[in-house]
């Protein structure tokens, strides 16, 4: 019976903690055009810490890109300094995949310390406008595959061309357990 107890007083505490840091930044963006559940979005010029990774599969390499990058904005740049973590991180998902968190609006290029790993790489990202998909709960390569095909379904119904690779971008951290939100991307043109 104790056990029990302990087990829903947890479940209980990670689910009030999820609500406790929806206060994250986000990248401000535009919203088009929609198709059903489809948002054709217009994002501004973003400045990326971002490292490669060995793989494009979301299971094998996520959790390393992860800390690879986490660690630079934790304090692991040249000047120490940390920086307020944002949303989403992003994964591309192609031949040259890679692991991005976007910096807080309140920086320049210029205002960044150096990433102490070179393993970080410091990049302004060029305005562009993605095709993004929705989904919630938590992801995994399969999920992922699943929601790209279908956004892959909706572009082609409407001969919208896609730019590049697939992105998956996830806005949530491991122990957020309600309200999940993650979202796969492609860049199109023509808008």
């Amino acid at each position: 019976m104790y056990i029990v107890v302990f087990i829903a007083v947890i479940i209980f505490g990670l689910v009030m903690y999820s609500f406790t840091f929806k206060d994250i930044e986000t990248p401000k963006y535009q919203v088009l055009k929609t198709f059903g559940k489809v948002e054709i979005r217009k994002y501004p010029n973003l400045i990326l810490a971002q490292t490669k990774l060995g793989s494009s599969e979301y299971k094998s390499s996520g959790n390393n890109g992860f800390r690879t990058v986490a660690n630079y904005i934790f304090g692991g740049n040249s000047k120490q300094q940390k920086i307020a973590m944002t949303a989403p991180v992003i994964m591309n998902m192609g031949d040259s995949a890679s692991m991005s968190f976007v910096m807080p609006a309140e920086y320049e290029m210029d205002d960044l310390p150096k990433p102490a790993s070179d393993q970080v790489q410091i990049q302004e990202q060029e305005s562009k406008t993605l095709a993004v998909l929705r989904f919630g709960g938590y992801s995994d390569d399969e999920k992922i595959r699943k929601y790209a095909e279908r956004l892959e379904e909706v572009l082609n119904e409407n001969n919208i061309k896609v730019k590049g690779s697939l992105l998956y971008m996830g806005y949530n951290a491991p122990w957020d357990v309600v309200k999940r939100r993650n979202e796969v991307a492609f860049e199109v043109s023509g808008y």
